[in-house]
This record gives C-alpha cells, sequence and structure tokens, in this order.
C-alpha cells in the first residue's frame, strides 16, 4: 500500500557517525562539488531529522483528517496534503543525497594560497579604500551578518580560486561593480 512507504518511523534517525565513523569536522559533497563547514553539515542533518519525523508526521496527519471529510476525489484538502506530502518527500530525499554524497575533507589541509571554502580572506575595496574580511563557507553555513559569506554568493564566488594580490571584479545585486585586491588569505 503506497501509505506504507510514508509511514513515519521515529525510531529511525540519520545520523552521519552511523555511516562514517571518521567524521571529524569539514565535509565535500562529490554530486556538487560544494564544501561546507561542520556547522552547515549539522544544519542538514537537524533540517532532514525535523522532516523525517516532525514534518511527516504532520503531513499524515492532515492526510487522515482530509481523508474523513468523505469522497477523495473531489476533496481538496486531500488534494493539498498530498501535493506538500510529494513537495516533502522531494525535500527529504534531495538532503539525504545530499548528506550521502558528502565526504571528509581534512582541516588541516586548506590551502590559503588561494581563496577557497575554509579561509579568512582580507580585502581592500580599490574605489573607497575600505578594508574588509571574510570567512568563506558553504551555503548552509553563510551569514553576512557574521561576515561569513557562501562561496556560491556575488562576492563569495568572485573571490574563489584568487590569489593574494589578485584584484577582482565583483558584480554585486545593488550598486556598480566593486574591485577588491585580496591584501590576506589564512585558515579560518
Amino acid at each position: 500500500m503506497a501509505e506504507d512507504r510514508f509511514r513515519v518511523r521515529p525510531d529511525k534517525k540519520f545520523r552521519l557517525e552511523d555511516h562514517d565513523p571518521g567524521f571529524t569536522g569539514r565535509f565535500e559533497s562529490k554530486e556538487d562539488g560544494k564544501r561546507h563547514l561542520e556547522e552547515g553539515l549539522e544544519k542538514l542533518r537537524e533540517e532532514l531529522e525535523h522532516m523525517t519525523t516532525v514534518k511527516r508526521r504532520e503531513v499524515a496527519e492532515r492526510i487522515k483528517d482530509a481523508r474523513e471529510f468523505g469522497d477523495i476525489m473531489e476533496n481538496a484538502e486531500y488534494d493539498d496534503a498530498k501535493n506538500e506530502q510529494a513537495l516533502l518527500e522531494q525535500r527529504i530525499a534531495q538532503l539525504e543525497e545530499r548528506v550521502r554524497r558528502a565526504t571528509v575533507v581534512d582541516e588541516k589541509h586548506v590551502n590559503t594560497d588561494v581563496v577557497s571554502v575554509g579561509v579568512r580572506v582580507y580585502v581592500k575595496d580599490q574605489k573607497s579604500g575600505d578594508s574588509k574580511k571574510f570567512q568563506i563557507v558553504g551555503s548552509a553555513e553563510a551569514d553576512p551578518t557574521e561576515d561569513k559569506l557562501s562561496n556560491e554568493s556575488p562576492i563569495g564566488s568572485a573571490l574563489v580560486g584568487h590569489k593574494r594580490g589578485d584584484v577582482v571584479s565583483v558584480e554585486v545585486p545593488r550598486g556598480p561593480k566593486r574591485r577588491l585586491k585580496i591584501t590576506k588569505i589564512e585558515a579560518a
């Protein structure tokens, strides 16, 4: 029966340590080459656990309640709940795949010759003369208020792969292009 496929299994929680006892810090996704810090992996794991336990249970309850309204062929609440279930299962599958393909990247081997995930980079705006430092992180850890920029953000992606002394032209969402000179790269 189709419902058996989506049965909530609270006893089955995903833990990376169960699948990779050598997990120590950073990980890299083989699927898309994205790199993340441990903090980002933890956020993904928390979201996955929440989706597979709490959200699945909520959606299952909505489907059950909608069935009680009668004929499911003309039941908008049932259709809505089933659509939500499909979207939920799609997101769960994406998260599971992303975590499944993750491999550990040794934190001791962060290359500080070029800007990459896991480094702190110091830049100087060539127009204003302002200096700023950023930590380049994976998309799951990004927090601009703490100067943690995603390697996929406009500034982060422009800086990645460049060396100390390079002047990088950055296309920003608001305003003219910014020219940033990389003054220092260090391990974060």
